[in-house]
């Protein structure tokens, strides 16, 4: 009685007082493969999530093939001239790969980062940004791969980032560290694509392929137009048969990298291809 009278004294004299709980979750992007093939139709309690090889409970769960948020981020630099317009049309039949209820922004970067259509399910005026883009400028890659993930990162449900780029980065702020980290941290699963005269820098596709693999994501080369057709493909397919899990951050974790490993008890023939870890700050 005492407790309570206390309680709402303290209320009463200090009414900006406002206790609050953050609760930080962790999404992970999961594909299962069984002899090569994808595995659809998994519940959440075929999963088994250790972060640094502790077990934890899986809090939120989107089944493969529920609704998407994919942000589409286009290198517009001037070296880009050449091959844009069969870059376009690669874009234009990925989204119309989407679904009605899926939503799709578009993103094009160069020297700075500039939203020519942000998230909808307005696929029509999706594909005409694309079509009105233009090529000039230098490029800041790595800003751009930070912003648009941490953009797309707050939106709901399932989320895919797909990057295509032809050259190194001239223009950033951010390192290839700190845009990975941030990138990362947003736990959003990046797919990679460099073509052009990115394919002659190895270290630049070393840097993507990296990138990709930390996030859950892939990274694709692209060696023509056929090619490039057929890597739209596989990146909406893989798109399409991707689950995630989210989980909340466990309370003695540090602001060091936090090692994840997802598995399937008693699926011993499944591959999993999943997010390495992640940044907590």
């Amino acid at each position: 009685m005492i407790a309570a009278v206390l309680v709402a004294t303290i209320a009463q004299q200090s009414p900006e007082l406002v206790f609050r709980s953050e609760v930080r979750m962790v999404e992970v992007y999961a594909a299962v493969f069984h002899g090569g093939e994808y595995v659809d139709g998994l519940s959440a309690d075929r999963f088994r999530i250790l972060d640094n090889r502790v077990p934890v409970q899986i809090r939120s769960f989107e089944p493969a093939g529920s609704v998407l948020t994919c942000a589409i981020l286009l290198d517009t630099t001037g070296s880009m001239e050449e091959d844009l317009p069969g870059v376009k049309n690669s874009i234009n039949r990925l989204i119309d790969d989407l679904r009605p209820a899926d939503r799709v922004g578009v993103f094009g970067f160069s020297s700075s980062l500039t939203v020519l259509r942000d998230f909808d399910q307005d696929k029509k005026e999706a594909k005409n940004a694309v079509l009105r883009v233009r090529a000039g400028g230098t490029t800041a890659l790595f800003d751009a791969i930070s912003q648009t993930a941490q953009a797309l990162a707050a939106q709901r449900g399932r989320k895919a980032l797909i990057v295509f780029t032809d050259g190194k980065d001239n223009a950033s702020v951010l390192n290839l560290t700190s845009a990975g980290r941030r990138a990362k941290r947003s736990g959003v699963p990046i797919y990679t694509v460099a073509l052009g005269e990115a394919l002659k820098a190895r270290e630049l596709r070393d840097q993507l392929e990296d990138l990709a693999w930390a996030t859950g994501g892939n990274s694709y080369e692209a060696r023509g137009r056929k090619h490039l057709d057929r890597m739209f493909a596989d990146i909406s397919l893989d798109m399409s048969h991707t689950y995630m899990l989210a989980y909340q951050t466990p309370s003695d974790a540090g602001r060091n990298w936090r090692v994840i490993e997802v598995t399937i008890p008693g699926g011993a023939k499944c591959k999993i291809r999943a997010k390495e870890g992640y940044f907590l700050d």
